[in-house]
């Protein structure tokens, strides 16, 4: 816990950013029956039925001190998904960045072993080595500020 205080406490550095990470599955569903409309003193009515139309992944980053925020919609989290999204990370969103430092929850993906399982061995060295790993503790989600920002952050 102390590791990912420290690292929040520090002073923002473009070359060094703070990019927390998150995914989290959605549901997808459907009515059943059509809405009716509100009118003059009364709200809008739905029914309770809904047909399920599969899920979905949101991976999500964000960084605090930046102000940025990104979300990417996907099929599945898979480890070859979550190395996708590091090399999207360090290529388009930080070209220009030293190292990024990823602050994330210990998921059986989220290890640099992944990149390898996605990229050649030069590729998957080449964007670990742009990355700086701090994982939350086992029970400290909380710490993790991506999946609970406000709707509509940034303004």
């Amino acid at each position: 816990m102390e590791d990912v205080l420290d690292l929040y406490h520090q002073d923002y550095d473009p070359n060094h950013p703070v990019v927390c990470f998150d995914e989290t599955s959605k549901q997808l569903v459907a009515g059943k029956r059509p809405t009716i409309a509100a009118r003059a003193g009364r709200m809008e009515r739905y029914d309770y039925e809904y047909k399920r139309n599969g899920t979905r992944n949101l991976f999500m980053f964000c960084e605090p001190k930046g102000g940025w925020r990104h979300v990417e919609v996907t099929e599945r989290r898979t480890a070859v998904d979550f190395a996708h999204q590091m090399k999207w990370l360090v290529d388009k969103a930080y070209p220009d960045a030293e190292v990024v430092r990823l602050v994330m929850d210990n998921l059986n993906t989220h290890k640099l072993g992944s990149l390898y399982e996605a990229f050649a061995p030069s590729e998957a060295r080449r964007i670990a080595k742009r990355l700086e790993l701090h994982y939350t503790p086992k029970h400290g989600s909380w710490l993790n500020p991506v999946l609970s920002l406000p709707k509509g952050w940034p303004r």
